[in-house]
């Protein structure tokens, strides 16, 4: 089964009009052509995607589905020749990185801040998904680079390491605990209250899996949008919370946190910096695969 982008075009703008007639006309075809086209799909997918009527048509399910399919084509032609013609003109790059919220927080800013610094013609569309979504994205061509959890299913991606992130459980400095400073099984602290991430956090919600596969539903007193507001709220004796090892170290002084090292296999994870295939990226995304991979 084959659409051509031509295809797609016209069967949106049959779409929007709502008559093969006024599509035809702004695709800049022959109705006759235009009719063998629709026509032609539709023999391929071997269901219908139009209901003729006798004033114009309506999309079948089938026909709702592909307008779906044909406008996300679409929107990435349209992304594409934009960004082909700042190449043309010498002027921006674009790459689209993908991380979860341990990379995302604490090991990307330094080194996307020294990466923007050294290349000016270059933008980096930087966003926190979870590991196994980000993989799905990857894996599709929807993004250039990902950072995810050696967990996640990465067999058909190229993989580089690129960090050890280790979860902890941070309590205030003062605070009393029953384990005190020894490293703990988070079911011996599940039942406390926690300070969490955002619901929808990607780090949060793999946390709260954990829990749930332990039979726990963790009490939250409050959520927040950083892991800087999270050990913020922790210091001031609201709750305990999981972080990344890297944001409990940064704030511990400062912060007068506990730092509880988690003994749970998942509390350990690898960093894998990943691609579809690294030798097919644009020039700019290897300089920037190259100095994740490095630094």
């Amino acid at each position: 089964m084959r659409f051509d982008l031509v295809d797609l075009r016209l069967f949106l703008l049959v779409a929007e009009g709502g008559s093969i007639t006024i599509g035809a006309e702004r695709a800049g075809l022959a109705l006759a052509s235009a009719s063998a086209r629709i026509k032609g799909m539709e023999d391929r997918l071997g269901v219908p995607l139009l209901e003729r009527r006798r004033r114009g048509v309506a999309l079948t399910s089938t026909g709702r589905a592909l307008v779906h399919h044909a406008q996300s084509v679409q929107n990435q032609v349209d992304r594409m020749m934009g960004e082909l013609g700042q190449y043309a003109k010498g002027l921006r790059a674009h790459i689209r990185l993908l991380s979860n919220t341990a990379a995302a927080a604490e090991f990307l800013p330094e080194i996307l801040a020294s990466f923007l610094c050294e290349h000016s013609n270059i933008d980096v569309d930087l966003e926190e998904r979870p590991s196994h979504a980000i993989v799905e994205s990857i894996a599709g061509g929807a993004a250039d680079l990902g950072i995810a959890a050696a967990w996640a299913d990465l067999r058909h991606l190229q993989q580089r390491p690129f960090r050890t992130d280790r979860l902890v459980i941070i309590a205030p400095r003062e605070r009393r605990l029953s384990v005190q400073n020894r490293p703990v099984m988070f079911e011996a602290v599940a039942g406390l209250p926690f300070v969490g991430l955002s619901p929808g956090n990607p780090l949060q919600e793999h946390i709260v899996r954990q829990a749930a596969r332990l039979g726990y539903h963790l009490g939250f007193r409050i959520r927040l949008a950083t892991l800087d507001a999270v050990c913020e709220f922790v210091s001031r004796g609201i709750g305990i919370a999981v972080v990344p090892e890297a944001a409990a170290r940064r704030c511990r002084q400062a912060k007068l946190l506990r730092v509880l090292l988690l003994k749970d296999e998942w509390a350990t994870r690898r960093l894998m910096l990943c691609a579809r295939v690294f030798d097919d990226l644009s020039p700019h995304a290897k300089l920037l695969a190259d100095m994740l991979a490095t630094v």
